[in-house]
């Protein structure tokens, strides 16, 4: 490979990426934008506040006793509004509990409090809560009368069932909000004996005259999505608002910022709180048709990851009721996929063709595996095997281009010494000549890499969002879905506040591969030292990323170690140079075609050469 092409490829490879790591804004930026964008958000009424709640911090204890003094004149004038009795009452508890999932319902707005996943724990072994608290809403609003009604904070009956209704093969409960003994909004939740769906059906009765639309719903859902994983910083990496259309097209919005979204061109069929391994998905069986969505990040929360909300507006269905579905667990590819309404595609595999490759060539390959052990070091280890062994042609072909490279490294050092390095164009021509003559492609020795890249960066949105690494233990790495710590110390720029030691294992590795490389390829003076600069990025790079990622980036590297050392007993420098030899014998076949990108270059060439010619040389 020559000096102009390995530095072409280098500072491509080194754009590719900064675009992932080093264009990014500062944390210090981030935070200032998510904080304005939040108490914008706020104004604008995107992020519904689920009611006030009083603290001691923001009590004013000297207006207690005036506060105290008006809540009468203000309960007998909620009491002359619509509904206006059931503002007054007491909060309880409904509990619906099945093999996996407790769900938490509370008479105050009717709505899920809170919902544990039973088989699940959090990174330091507590029960696992997706969400919990006043900090979550789900409310309906309407028009009744001149009154303007959100049912968040409005208390509901429960009726059908006892107040605490659990291990039953399928339990449900109502929870009404009465108007009056003939006039109420029913809000029906049931519960299978197992599964992570909680069904919730919504109907209004005798209220045609009362509520001024009744063909559609307005739903107000809002939640803080708890911390559960090790790295907040990258549990908020994968963190968002996922939704997807009655088309099947799924998207989402910004992980990075707080982000709002207005839909009303397409219906809707449901939207999920995704907190990178878990989820909360709010299911419309007749679909939306309008949705309002956002995501907002408070970076000094050490509790909640981000808070989502989700104002949609759903039609009513042909028997009068508003028929929905939730689903509150694992964001698990393949489980997904068993539930429905194509859940499986909040998980995120990646952009455009890197998301094929995961899908329909990585997972069914994983799950393969998956089939013989439930160690995931191990099966990490299988698939990298498999992989090389499938791409080891394309290493081959790379091998043999990059030593028939140093074979004619001589002969491309003659051509320099007499043509100079002051006229590079022609420098180029004729090392094209060379390669001509000699039958080697300059590029071959790059193709196969290139190749393979896409591979490279398929795995790096695959491994973090692999559901099965999450809390799998590995030799000295206790979480394959994170980085395995073996120092901490103050943050550091670029580096963070830990040292990962697989992570430093792989660039150690990538470090030799690059020295081994260099002997291959004949490289000397300043490109013998050029590949060294990327693995030291890297290294910052990928310091906080999962040690089942940068474990797979070791095992390739010294795989790739053991096939070179293979290939290389098989591979004679002097047969090569024998071959080449004879080819350069043989007269060059004028009707031979010469490929795209050779023809391409040779014409580039021979025009910066007709260039520099002088004014009386031109043709």
């Amino acid at each position: 490979m020559d000096k102009n092409t390995f530095t072409g490829l280098f500072l491509i490879m080194i754009i590719m990426g900064a675009s992932f790591f080093l264009m990014k804004p500062s944390e210090a930026d981030l935070k200032k934008e998510r904080i304005v964008a939040h108490a914008d958000s706020l104004k604008k009424g995107l992020i519904k506040t689920p009611g006030v709640i009083t603290t001691a911090k923001y009590t004013d204890t000297s207006k207690a006793k005036a506060t105290a003094a008006t809540d009468k004149k203000v309960d007998s004038a909620l009491l002359k509004t619509p509904f206006g009795a059931t503002t007054i009452g007491t909060q309880k508890f409904v509990t619906l509990e099945n093999k996996d999932i407790r769900v938490k319902l509370s008479t105050q707005g009717g709505k899920v409090y809170s919902v544990e996943l039973k088989d699940y724990k959090t990174s330091n072994k507590m029960p696992l809560i997706l969400f919990d608290g006043d900090k979550n809403s789900f409310g309906l609003t309407f028009a009744a009368g001149n009154s303007s009604i959100n049912t968040d904070k409005l208390y509901f009956t429960p009726t059908g069932g006892d107040l605490q209704v659990a291990e039953k093969d399928s339990s449900s409960i109502t929870m009404r909000l009465n108007y009056s003994a003939t006039q109420y909004i029913d809000y029906i939740y049931s519960l299978k004996g197992t599964g992570y769906k909680v069904g919730l059906t919504i109907k209004a009765t005798g209220l045609d005259q009362v509520i001024a639309n009744t063909n559609t719903l307005n739903v107000n859902w809002a939640a803080s999505m708890r911390r559960q994983e090790k790295d907040m910083e990258q549990e908020r990496r994968y963190t968002t608002v996922y939704y997807m259309n009655t088309e099947r097209d799924v998207d989402y919005l910004s992980e990075s910022k707080d982000d709002t979204k207005e839909i009303s061109d397409k219906k809707m069929q449901w939207v999920s709180f995704e907190a990178h391994f878990f989820s909360g998905v709010l299911i419309a069986k007749e679909g939306f048709s309008k949705s309002s969505l956002g995501v907002t990040t408070d970076v000094t929360d050490t509790v909640d990851v981000k808070r989502m909300s989700a104002n949609v507006v759903i039609p009513k269905s042909t028997d009068g009721s508003y028929p929905m579905e939730f689903y509150f667990g694992p964001v698990k590819y393949n489980f997904l996929k068993t539930q429905g309404y194509h859940l499986e595609k909040q998980v995120y595999m990646g952009w455009g063709f890197l998301a094929y490759i995961n899908k329909f060539s990585v997972l069914p390959v994983f799950n393969f595996l998956s089939q013989f052990t439930s160690n995931y070091g191990l099966i990490i280890l299988a698939l990298t095997l498999v992989l090389k062994l499938v791409l080891s042609p394309l290493t081959y072909k790379s091998y043999l281009s990059m030593a028939k490279m140093r074979v004619l490294k001589p002969e491309m050092d003659e051509i320099k010494g007499k043509v100079g390095e002051d006229n590079p164009t022609l420098l180029q021509q004729e090392y094209l000549k060379l390669y001509k003559k000699a039958g080697v492609n300059p590029l071959g020795g790059c193709l196969p890499l290139l190749i393979q890249m896409p591979i490279v960066f398929a795995f790096f949105r695959f491994f973090p969002s692999l559901f099965e690494l999450r809390g799998q233990s590995f030799l000295w790495m206790h979480d394959l879905s994170t980085y395995d710590s073996i120092i901490t110390f103050p943050h550091i720029p670029f580096v963070g506040d830990h040292l990962s030691l697989m992570c430093v294992l792989m660039t150690i590795s990538t470090l030799i591969y690059t020295y081994f490389n260099n002997q291959i390829s004949g490289a000397s003076g300043q490109m013998k030292y050029i590949g060294y600069i990327t693995p030291i990025i890297f290294l910052g790079a990928l310091n906080s990323f999962p040690a089942g990622l940068n474990y797979y980036y070791f095992l390739a590297n010294m795989m790739t170690f053991l096939q070179q050392y293979i290939i290389r007993l098989m591979v004679d420098d002097k047969k090569i140079h024998a071959q080449i030899q004879e080819n350069k014998k043989k007269p060059v076949d004028a009707k031979k075609k010469t490929s795209g990108f050779q023809a391409r270059m040779e014409e580039m060439m021979r025009q910066k050469q007709q260039q520099q010619l002088p004014p009386s040389k031109k043709k």
